[in-house]
């Protein structure tokens, strides 16, 4: 298997997790229904720390990690959420195994 990946840790300004959570769902959604390369798009968030939300996802490969950066969603979410972090970090990987259950899609 093959893919490329992306984990991003945010840490957010005290108190603006709902309204970040809110921007980060619909940008989610928009690169899960819209992007054909995007494979994989997981909000987390972290247990005991209210202030900080990781993502998740998984491409077809750099091309499509560099498409859904210039998408209209993506754009949209990065400038409305900025105001919103303190600090963002982002780690990029080579999928190279991904486990799944037999009834996994």
């Amino acid at each position: 298997m093959s893919g490329y990946a992306i984990i991003v840790d945010f840490v957010l300004v005290p108190g603006k997790q709902a309204e970040f959570r809110r921007l980060v769902d619909e940008n989610a959604r928009s690169s899960s229904n819209s992007e054909h390369g995007c494979r994989h798009f997981d909000v987390l968030e972290s247990r005991g720390q209210a202030d900080r939300i990781f993502l998740y996802e998984v491409y077809d490969d750099r091309a499509a990690f560099e498409a859904h950066v210039q998408s209209p969603h993506f754009s949209k979410f990065d400038r409305e959420t900025a105001h919103l972090v303190t600090n963002k970090s982002v780690i990029h990987c080579d999928l190279v195994y991904r486990g799944r259950r037999p009834d996994d899609n």
